[in-house]
């Protein structure tokens, strides 16, 4: 586990959460794994090397980190959860239906007509997507209104924006970031998805952003980066959001290093990996691969 910081993290916050609470998380992550190969099999492709990638990240949001009411997504007293990410949608369905949100009989119909789990997330269909994603770089800029609204309402409400590190290039997240500092937005996480890999190749060969743990602290958030396909880190990483950044309105990022395809081997190296396409024998393989991960670990 990487930690970093402009502040020294304080002794009262544990530095490796119980070992129950990981396992609780790891189990979520590798369900919604299992949810999403499901889903890609019923299109035979899609971007199931993110949602693989990202559901350690996802499994810490909803089994451990956000309040809501599984039955009424649009309850007030909830924490919002923004997927900036679009195409990341069959994973944030994942933990949906994980969450109880979306029943998991639904993942089925994912991409078909008619259904309310388009390819790429849409606000207007489905229960529990907070924003559309698609044209990325909106997604910081929707949270900081949202936590600036939020607060105007005198309501403690959480905001966490889930953003790609393809995103970094946008101008806007980078405005976005000065005006959540500018208006000391504590309630505001920033989660970004750092796995090296946009459309058009390799992160940094389209824009290189490094150092970037280096220009968020610039931008006055608290700033930690971690391996994002380690449970205790990341819960770690949350914990010190809540004892350091949130009291002080300081808002904050966590930085994920992670690997498309993460917990099947055969997709993990898969060269095309943005939007895959899987070949149909393929598909039990990956299952049988996840499995034999998970169980392998947890023995």
């Amino acid at each position: 586990m990487t930690l970093s910081s402009t502040e020294a993290k304080p002794a009262s916050v544990p530095s490796h959460p119980e070992p129950e609470r990981v396992d609780s998380i790891r189990a979520a992550a590798y369900r919604i794994r299992h949810h999403a190969l499901n889903m890609g099999e019923v299109q035979g492709q899609g971007y199931v090397g993110q949602a693989l990638g990202a559901a350690d990240m996802l499994a810490a949001v909803y089994a451990d980190q956000l309040t809501y009411r599984a039955d009424d997504p649009h309850w007030e007293g909830r924490d919002r959860f923004l997927l900036s990410t679009g195409h990341y949608a069959i994973g944030h369905y994942a933990a949906l239906a994980e969450a109880g949100i979306v029943p998991v009989s639904e993942l089925e119909t994912y991409g078909s007509d008619d259904s309310r789990l388009p390819m790429s997330g849409m606000s207007t269909y489905t229960p529990g997507m907070e924003i559309s994603g698609g044209s990325l770089g909106h997604g910081l800029t929707i949270a900081v209104g949202m936590a600036l609204g939020l607060r105007a309402q005198g309501l403690p409400n959480r905001v966490i924006n889930f953003l790609s590190d393809g995103e970094l290039d946008e101008g806007s997240t980078w405005e976005a970031a000065m005006g959540a500092h500018h208006h000391q937005l504590g309630k505001l996480t920033a989660l970004v998805d750092i796995n090296a890999l946009q459309a058009d190749g390799a992160t940094d060969t389209v824009l290189r952003t490094e150092p970037v743990t280096e220009k968020w602290e610039s931008f006055g958030w608290y700033t930690q980066r971690v391996d994002g396909n380690d449970v205790g880190a990341l819960l770690a990483a949350f914990d010190n959001i809540a004892a350091v950044a949130a009291p002080v309105g300081r808002p904050s990022v966590i930085l994920c290093d992670t690997k498309v395809g993460r917990g099947v081997p055969l997709l993990e190296t898969r060269e095309k990996a943005h939007f895959m396409r899987i070949e149909e024998h393929e598909w039990q393989i990956c299952r049988e691969q996840l499995t034999a991960g998970y169980e392998g670990r947890a023995a």
